[in-house]
């Protein structure tokens, strides 16, 4: 299969002089109204967070069994927590990998939009402390490359540069830890189906010389293979309907490494409050010009509240979650 060619950028350009901000603010605009993926370096995360948060990932999937289970996600009814193999949905398929997810540590929410059911802690396991740290320090340098990121967007989009921060409010943040086991199958097996981002930005650190990532380039799976020292970074639906289409958000997919091989990956999520609707961008008219449109899609709208997009990818996501937490949702409009 071929390799996609997609353009490395390194933020710390933002930083190097006008010229070279600008420059990195067109790269930025031309990659995701070309493709909606790019790999980003310069984002001032060190080897050793990165290794920390590698060892930890590794730690906590060879945990015993009953540890992992303790906190399996069919106990929050904020889709929250562990997923074993299998527990996971993509187009209604099963996807082969096992994970932990983790939001925005807060106290749950009752009544109001049925989105106010993501709201509510996490679930940490108690064999592993040292997880809740670098988690803790990783979202945290992550919320300043994304911020870092959207300023450069809204310039690169005619906006002001706090267009985002404006409209975003307090992020809804999801960080997943993610391990795709090996397949015995000959044939390429779903680690993750094909999907978009339900949100804005996403952040992705991949294994060193892990391969799996598939982006769909003109009705074709095309490899995106990891970059040494970089991010996977692509767009969300948001930022398509935001722009009313100049950007677009892309369909991906993983696929299962061979056996004995394993992946780790860990992406990151930053998105808007989940009362947040973000306003239609009034591009320049050269950008207008461009601009191709919202998907449409009748078994995936794209809404421009961000807490309807989340909740109808975590009720898709995980129907276990769903029927026992959320049964008067289950079958709802989308």
């Amino acid at each position: 299969m071929a390799e996609l060619n997609l353009p490395i950028l390194d933020l710390s350009q933002l930083d190097a002089g006008e010229e070279a901000a600008a420059r990195f603010r067109d790269d930025l605009r031309a990659a995701t109204h070309d493709v909606g993926f790019f790999y980003l370096t310069g984002t001032g995360v060190t080897d050793e967070l990165e290794r920390r948060l590698h060892r930890a990932a590794k730690d906590f999937f060879a945990l015993p069994e009953d540890d992992k289970l303790a906190i399996e996600n069919v106990k929050s009814p904020h889709f929250r927590g562990y997923t074993r193999i299998g527990g996971e949905r993509t187009q209604g398929a099963v996807d082969w990998r096992e994970q932990i997810d983790i939001g925005p540590e807060r106290t749950a929410v009752h009544g109001g939009p049925g989105y106010n059911r993501l709201i509510g802690p996490n679930l940490w396991p108690e064999a592993q402390p040292e997880l809740r740290e670098v988690v803790a320090e990783w979202h945290e340098h992550l919320s300043g490359v994304a911020r870092k990121l959207l300023r450069a967007w809204a310039l690169a989009l005619g906006a002001a540069e706090d267009y985002f921060e404006s409209n975003f409010g307090d992020p809804s943040t999801l960080i997943k830890i993610v391990r795709y086991p090996g397949s015995h199958e000959p044939e390429p097996q779903q680690g993750v189906g094909a999907h978009k981002d339900s949100g804005v930005l996403t952040l992705l650190w991949v294994e060193p010389g892990k391969g799996g990532l598939q982006v769909e380039r003109d009705g074709t799976w095309v490899d995106a293979p990891p970059v040494d020292g970089a991010f996977v970074v692509n767009i969300g639906e948001l930022l398509e309907y935001a722009t009313d289409g100049y950007l677009k958000a892309t369909n991906h997919r993983v696929v299962s490494p061979k056996a004995p091989e394993e992946r780790i990956s860990i992406p990151f999520f930053f998105n808007p409050a989940l009362d947040a609707r973000l306003p239609l961008i009034e591009l320049p008219a050269e950008l207008a010009a461009q601009a191709r449109g919202v998907t449409k899609d009748p078994a995936n709208p794209i809404h421009a509240l961000y807490g309807e997009n989340a909740l109808k990818s975590r009720l898709r996501a995980h129907p276990d979650v769903a029927a026992i937490h959320h049964a008067d949702l289950v079958g709802a409009p989308a």
